[in-house]
């Protein structure tokens, strides 16, 4: 089937249908003059360059690309799915929350973490109207499209240095887990890096279908690990721990439910200091769940897939985070001698405030189990991080924003220049054979996390441009397969406070009786990097800020239409297997399972 055949078949939108009868008229604002010429240009260009008969036979290849650079569109809805609970679940809430524990005490960690959850929310939301709409490859494509070339430039290289950082910064906290067992002394780190490095290489070039599997399974592991220090909180809490102590709110009465920040900065101030200071680790600890944005350009049937990872990530957001949270500050007082020591320990279990509440009930085999699940965690984050790392610079390339030879694909849809680069940054990580391994890791996590907030501040802006334009152009968001809840006025929420945190986030540096310009410099040093990305872009090639009557909302959209109405077939005839195979493992799956993995 060829690519006008797909645009103009009974699925196609009346404005398609209009585009392709000369005897209709079409009016300038409801099919605007720059969308008519990008479809006039999109189409000229795949009808002459998909010769292949690959290409001709694929309906859904309406999507400005030739085969020597395309992904492939293989991943299941569970996959995506679980890649976006999977991505945020690691070292940040395992080991990050003791900092937010010991700095501001349980309620204030509650809160924070509970408030950065609803910014998460509201984001994901955002980025998951528009990618069920159109799905494009990251963010800098949306950017590009909605709202401006020059914030599609600066968000796709915000984003992929912060994914050029954690590839290596997860490597090295893999080394210091380890050492948990074997010290650096006996071993060197070097080792433990390599051998990592490559088996998440080998993963990353065996096609996204593999990776896709592998991913999900390591982030169900994940999650089943969860449920368990869940439950396992639960049951210290009441007493059912080795030591029959139970403990209740008692670390709520004393030492307290909110800490003071230093013994200079006390009372009501020290609380508030505090409080504010937590955002920091809450930010990061919910840095990539918005991997979904990236996952989708190879997934099957986003409409449906890309809604269900959004509203299940509220749910997910509520039992991972705030319950494990609020049991943890339950469990373990924020003056506990063990949570103090833990806070100068790397990232291995050691560092874990979650062990500090094992030990402190006298299970003595656990911390040994918790540290290997802490790998597990770690060794996921940075296969994924991997992954991230080579589909944003391929984004860029196929956006005229990088050198093309980055959107080149093998036949197994890997973009393997874009990965080889994303390998060579990896090498970062043999920084930590030094003495210093543990400064460098929390260096990089500053950097990260101001790219992190940087990222969801720009996918609410494209939002929002978004929205405008779907208003302008009079599109009833009715006929969406997602809404996002609070729409306009939920994104705005979260970039004010997204905004807020962003430049607030490391202003602890200025308290103390000498100043920290390190942390200074690695906590805001992406903010420049931006404006500097954005501004040199937009007066390099002279762009602006795109007219919501001239924004594309239909190039590409006819190919998604119909992959969604091949879907709802799809669907119609599983849910036929199912019934006639009777109760067997997709049955199960589908009845128990579908909602948590």
């Amino acid at each position: 089937m060829t690519i006008r055949e797909v645009l103009t078949e009974e699925t196609t939108s009346d404005r398609y249908e209009e585009y392709f009868d000369p005897q209709k008229k079409v009016d300038s604002k409801t099919f605007p003059t720059q969308e008519r010429e990008l479809l006039h240009d999109d189409l000229e260009n795949n009808i002459s360059l998909s010769t292949s008969a690959e290409d001709q036979n694929d309906s859904y290849n309406v999507d400005g690309k030739t085969e020597g650079t395309r992904l492939k569109k293989v991943l299941e809805g569970r996959v995506v799915s679980m890649v976006a609970i999977g991505g945020s679940l690691g070292t940040g809430l395992l080991i990050g929350t003791g900092n937010s524990l010991a700095t501001a005490g349980p309620v204030s960690m509650l809160i924070a973490y509970a408030f950065v959850g609803l910014l998460v929310f509201f984001t994901m939301a955002s980025l998951g109207e528009m990618a069920s709409y159109i799905p494009l490859d990251g963010f800098t494509s949306y950017a590009t499209r909605y709202a401006d070339p020059a914030l599609g430039f600066a968000v796709g290289y915000c984003y992929l240095f912060k994914y050029f950082i954690l590839p290596p910064n997860q490597l090295t906290a893999a080394a210091l887990v380890i050492q948990y067992w074997i010290p650096r002394e006996k071993v060197n780190p070097g080792v433990w890096i390599t051998i990592f490095l490559v088996v998440i290489v080998a993963i990353n070039t065996l096609g996204v279908q593999f990776f896709g599997e592998f991913e999900f399974w390591l982030s169900s592991f994940k999650v089943l690990v969860m449920f368990a220090l869940i439950i396992l909180l639960f049951i210290l809490m009441l007493g059912g721990g080795p030591n029959h102590d139970r403990l209740g709110f008692r670390h709520w009465k004393h030492p307290g439910a909110f800490n003071n920040y230093s013994p200079a900065i006390t009372g009501d101030t020290g609380k508030f200091v505090a409080f504010v200071s937590v955002f920091v680790y809450a930010t990061f600890a919910y840095l990539g769940t918005e991997l979904v944005g990236i996952v989708v350009g190879e997934a099957r049937n986003p409409r449906k897939s890309v809604p269900k990872a959004i509203k299940l990530t509220m749910y997910r957001i509520i039992i991972f985070y705030l319950i494990s949270i609020l049991l943890l500050g339950m469990c373990v007082g924020y003056d506990d001698p063990l949570l103090l020591e833990a806070k100068t320990k790397s990232t291995s279990a050691a560092a874990s405030p979650f062990v500090v509440a094992i030990v402190n009930s006298g299970i003595k085999v656990l911390p040994h189990i918790f540290n290997a699940c802490v790998l597990v965690f770690v060794f996921s984050a940075c296969n994924s991080d991997l992954y991230v790392a080579s589909r944003s610079l391929y984004s860029l390339a196929i956006d005229n924003k990088a050198p093309k030879i980055f959107a080149r694909t093998n036949r197994w849809g890997i973009p393997y220049y874009s990965l080889g680069l994303s390998v060579l940054f990896c090498l970062l990580a043999y920084m930590s054979v030094s003495s210093g391994s543990a400064k460098i890791f929390n260096y990089f996590v500053n950097v990260v996390s101001i790219f992190g907030l940087l990222s969801w501040i720009c996918i609410l802006v494209t939002y929002l441009a978004f929205d405008r334009a779907v208003r302008a152009q009079g599109i009833d968001k009715s006929t969406f397969s997602y809404v996002a809840p609070g729409q306009r006025y939920g994104a705005y929420f979260a970039l004010f406070f997204c905004s807020l945190i962003a430049l607030i986030k490391n202003f602890t540096v200025f308290l103390g009786h000498q100043f920290d310009y390190k942390t200074f410099i690695t906590g805001y040093i992406g903010i420049p990097v931006f404006f500097i990305s954005y501004f040199g872009y937009k007066l390099i090639y002279k762009t602006k800020i795109i007219d919501p009557l001239e924004v594309d909302l239909y190039t590409f959209k006819a190919a998604i239409d119909q992959e969604e109405e091949d879907g709802k077939l799809e669907d119609i005839a599983r849910k036929e297997r199912i019934k006639a195979n009777g109760r067997n493992f997709e049955w199960f799956y589908d009845k128990f399972l579908s909602n948590i993995f």
